[in-house]
């Protein structure tokens, strides 16, 4: 570029207050295009919208109005089609796309920006973008809940160890382990949803900082782009990047709950467990051990967790020192947001893929749920109800049986009945039944407990909550 094409270009973007253009280290600074291209379709939304009230408030003419709006579809459609022709010379989107509504309908370009702010501009864009990656991320969310809740009744009787501390610790089932999942994802839909209500307000019409003399509606703005109302304050409407660390706080936490999810099926798949088994679809192999089936789909997810983490730091890390109201600093609000939700994007469609993906190995997981001692709180329990010993007592008599098993080198279920009246003498056969995984698991009757009935129940629940959602 010519000195004097980069200078007619700064006079075009900034008036006639800079006599000469930038440097080219300059340009490369300040552009954005490369990466805030993505918000084409919100921008062209956006500038209609203010295109129709500016006509509406009698401020442009209909006429005008009509070339604008016309122009604007041309560009999109140019965009769509892969013919437009962005340029870092002209920083960003929006210059982007008034410099070539210009070149498609002439001066009438120059009016839409009446009354309005590149700064309310980007803000307006930026949130139209996240609150529709928002509804993008809930909708996949959904889908990992539907592969959730399937499998999760699938496996309502399915008899697994349950773990603390990565011990065996008590009996589970595998859809109650599953549905401790749909809770998870459930409240990582709840974060969206209320962080869209809170996005949902629109700062079109801030301008530059402090409002405009032009009589707009900023309300009609609102409605036309399905904002419950205009922003209150015009120095929040510009400066105000709560919405993107709220959003971005939302996936962060969810990639915690698939990175936990994944670490368990890197966990289930090992040879050591293997308790669940993934297909070629989402494993790959060696390329020096020919045995190995390597569950990487599940790793990469654990891994883009700290992705997502980062690019919420980074953003906190921007707006922690700005004053208001808008500073440049604050173009760099869309890379971590943009790469987050790409990132949550694959990672949920992964996770939901391999959920829907895992073949079950029932007996390993029955044969394990009875080792390490899973039931001496069922033998203590017992003696609680029957014996009325007090629980402190009744885990003593507990811990005494599981050393005397240990010993034994024999689970607590084959122990007699006398090696048991030894230790305590007031258990009774009908003890002994209490031991069996099966038994224990069943009895687990209390609210949110992993009795196979309570599994269906809340398999039930979730489903005719998602179902009242859709209607």
């Amino acid at each position: 570029m010519t000195d004097t094409k980069t200078q007619a270009a700064a006079s075009a973007m900034w008036g006639g207050r800079f006599a000469g253009g930038p440097a080219a280290i300059m340009q490369r600074i300040n552009a954005s295009i490369d990466f805030d291209k993505r918000l084409y379709a919100q921008d062209i939304r956006g500038s209609k919208a203010h295109c129709r009230m500016l006509v509406r408030a009698g401020i442009l003419t209909a006429e005008d109005g009509e070339a604008i709006l016309g122009g604007l579809d041309k560009v999109l459609a140019e965009i769509e089609a892969g013919d437009f022709p962005f340029s870092a010379e002209l920083e960003d989107i929006h210059m982007n796309v008034e410099s070539r509504l210009a070149a498609l309908i002439g001066e009438a370009a120059g009016r839409l920006h009446t009354a309005r702010s590149r700064n309310d501009q980007v803000a307006t864009d930026f949130r139209l973008w996240v609150r529709d990656a928002m509804d993008g991320m809930d909708a996949a969310l959904k889908g990992l809940l539907d592969a959730l809740l399937s499998r999760a009744e699938q496996h309502a009787d399915t008899v697994m160890p349950g773990f603390t501390h990565l011990q065996a610790a008590q009996p589970v089932t595998f859809g109650h382990h599953l549905m401790a999942y749909v809770e998870m994802i459930s409240r990582d839909r709840g974060r969206l949803t209320d962080a869209r209500r809170r996005l949902n307000e629109s700062p079109l019409g801030s301008a530059a900082l402090a409002g405009t003399s032009f009589p707009i509606d900023r309300h009609f703005t609102a409605a036309e782009l399905g904002f419950a109302g205009p922003m209150r304050n015009s120095l929040d409407g510009v400066s105000d990047r709560d919405f993107a660390l709220e959003f971005m706080a939302a996936c962060s936490i969810c990639a915690v709950h698939l990175s936990r999810l994944a670490e368990e099926l890197v966990i289930w798949t090992s040879a050591q467990f293997r308790f669940v088994k993934l297909s070629d679809a989402f494993t790959t192999g060696s390329s020096i051990m020919p045995q190995k089936r390597n569950p990487d789909a599940a790793e990469l997810i654990r891994a883009k967790t700290g992705r997502v983490i980062g690019d919420l730091n980074a953003l906190l890390i921007v707006m922690k020192g700005l004053p208001l109201a808008y500073s440049k600093d604050m173009q760099d609000d869309k890379e971590p947001v943009f790469e987050a939700a790409d990132t949550m994007e694959l990672a949920i469609a992964a996770m939901t893929g391999m959920v829907w993906d895992l073949e079950v190995n029932v007996a390993v997981m029955r044969g394990a749920a009875g080792a390490g001692f899973t039931t001496a709180t069922d033998i203590a329990d017992w003696c609680v109800r029957a014996l009325k010993m007090p629980f402190r007592r009744a885990h003593h008599v507990a811990g005494s049986l599981v050393k005397l098993a240990e010993d034994k080198g024999v689970g607590l279920e084959d122990l007699s009945l006398d090696e048991m009246r030894a230790i305590e003498p007031g258990i009774t056969d009908e003890a002994q039944r209490v031991l069996s995984v099966e038994f224990s698991v069943a009895s687990r009757t209390s609210f949110g407990g992993t009795a196979p009935q309570r599994v269906r129940e809340a398999v039930a629940a979730a489903r005719a909550a998602l179902d009242a959602e859709a209607s």
